[in-house]
């Protein structure tokens, strides 16, 4: 079976149907999805909006971005450490 991804938008919509009032049991067979994946969704964007999804997302990637910079100097500053302590 084809994976399927939904977008944040679609997820948000999904979950304001079910504060609406529509079983989860019910949403899951609709679209597709276990009731794993919507429990999860509900954890990680319940009570949020599009554009607070879409911060939080742009958030992720530049905190991701920030740790690989971060990492990449380490590694950097190490290397000099390792070689400024060798006798010449």
């Amino acid at each position: 079976m084809a994976r399927k991804r939904y977008t944040e938008e679609q997820i948000i919509a999904v979950l304001k149907k079910a504060e609406s009032g529509i079983k989860p049991a019910d949403l899951c067979r609709e679209y597709g999805i276990s009731e794993g994946t919507f429990y999860k969704w509900r954890s990680k964007f319940g009570g949020l909006e599009v554009n607070d999804v879409r911060r939080l997302k742009a958030l992720e990637d530049e905190n991701r971005r920030l740790k690989q910079i971060v990492a990449d100097l380490t590694l950097d500053n190490q290397a000099l450490k390792a070689l400024s302590q060798k006798n010449f």
